[in-house]
């Protein structure tokens, strides 16, 4: 196996929110001394010092999907990723649509059927071939609108449907990503308060994450992002002190890494982001990554390399199989130390 060609086998699929979200599985792998070490999320300040920074997304999960109906009938799925880019975020967004489990493919016109009268008309393609600039025309604002008919975007994985909430980080505080963030899913308030009260620092940016892929590896389209002058300074003064720069999720080093320059100076930014971070380019800013597991396609594995490295991200992955460490937004946690 090597980091990016491996089996997932189905029993390793996290189909449910876990009982505690701090109690799933954490392995530790340190790329200063190759090791791996087992633990458990709530475990975390253990592997963590004083004077360290933790740089959360807190942007929070849209109920991004809706039912939608073709002009015959046939049922489908719309799921909102992100707003069109210069134009009304009220009206015009890059979507996906699904016919069951597939990506479903519709014509330029083709105008679709929301719940309450709304309708939504496929405009035209977008980045990726499965993704289509749309028209929504709604009778509410759409926060609104999603909060009366839409659902948060669940994948085959997941056989039952679980609440918004079971979707939201416990620090996520501006709504704007189709699918959580679900690096932070396993903090808690009571977690987050033992590490601050032992010198770790934590910081917020944000970043609206549009769909992922199931199917195919694609590479990362633009996503809008903030990173707000005094995380931008607290990021410089860890650096220099010599603590380690932890991203939670491959959001957060896709945000730091687009303000970051070779040195790893940050500066405050916000706009879209085109960055693709990988291997070759490398990691600026950022000193570590906390995550989940990752598909063997996923673009996000590209970011695993660039902080792991490929020999110790493929015992990693070798080990997770073997110790039966759960994938998805609901599964287990890895915790990669650079080696600063």
């Amino acid at each position: 196996m090597s980091a990016l060609q491996f089996e997932l086998p189905a029993p390793l699929e996290a189909d449910r929110p876990p009982a505690t979200r701090d109690g799933v599985r954490l392995m530790v792998a340190n790329r200063a001394d190759g090791s791996i070490v087992h633990s458990r999320f709530r475990d975390l300040p253990q592997f963590l010092a004083a004077g360290d920074l933790l740089v959360v997304n807190t942007s929070a999960t849209l109920p991004a999907a809706l039912p939608a109906q073709r002009p015959d009938g046939e049922s489908l799925e719309l799921r909102l990723s992100t707003p069109a880019r210069d134009l009304d975020p009220e009206r015009f967004w890059i979507v996906e649509l699904r016919r069951g489990e597939e990506p479903y493919a519709p014509g330029v016109g083709e105008r679709l059927t929301l719940p309450a009268d709304a309708t939504a008309e496929l405009v035209a393609p977008s980045a990726a071939p499965r993704l289509w600039l749309a028209q929504l025309d709604l009778p509410l604002p759409l926060a609104e609108y999603l909060a009366e008919h839409g659902r948060p975007i669940r994948y085959r994985y997941v056989p039952h449907r679980w609440p918004l909430s079971a979707y939201q980080n416990v620090y996520a505080v501006e709504p704007g990503s189709a699918e959580m963030p679900s690096a932070g899913r396993p903090f808690t308030p009571e977690l987050i308060t033992r590490l601050v009260a032992e010198g770790v620092l934590i910081a917020p940016l944000t970043l609206h994450t549009g769909v992922s892929s199931q199917e195919r590896r694609e590479r990362p389209y633009a996503e809008p992002f903030r990173v707000r002058r005094e995380t931008a300074r607290l990021v410089n003064a860890v650096r220099e002190w010599g603590g380690h720069v932890i991203a939670v999720g491959t959001t957060v080093v896709r945000a730091l890494e687009t303000v970051a320059q070779p040195d790893g100076t940050l500066t405050a930014g916000e706009g879209w982001t085109n960055l693709i971070v990988t291997p070759e380019r490398g990691l600026w800013a950022v000193d570590g990554l906390l995550t989940g597991w990752h598909e063997p396609q996923s673009s996000h594995l590209d970011v695993l390399r660039a902080a792991a490295g490929d020999e110790l991200l493929a015992r990693s992955y070798e080990a997770a199989i073997e110790h039966g460490y759960r994938w998805h937004e609901f599964g287990d946690s890895q915790l990669v130390l650079g080696r600063r």
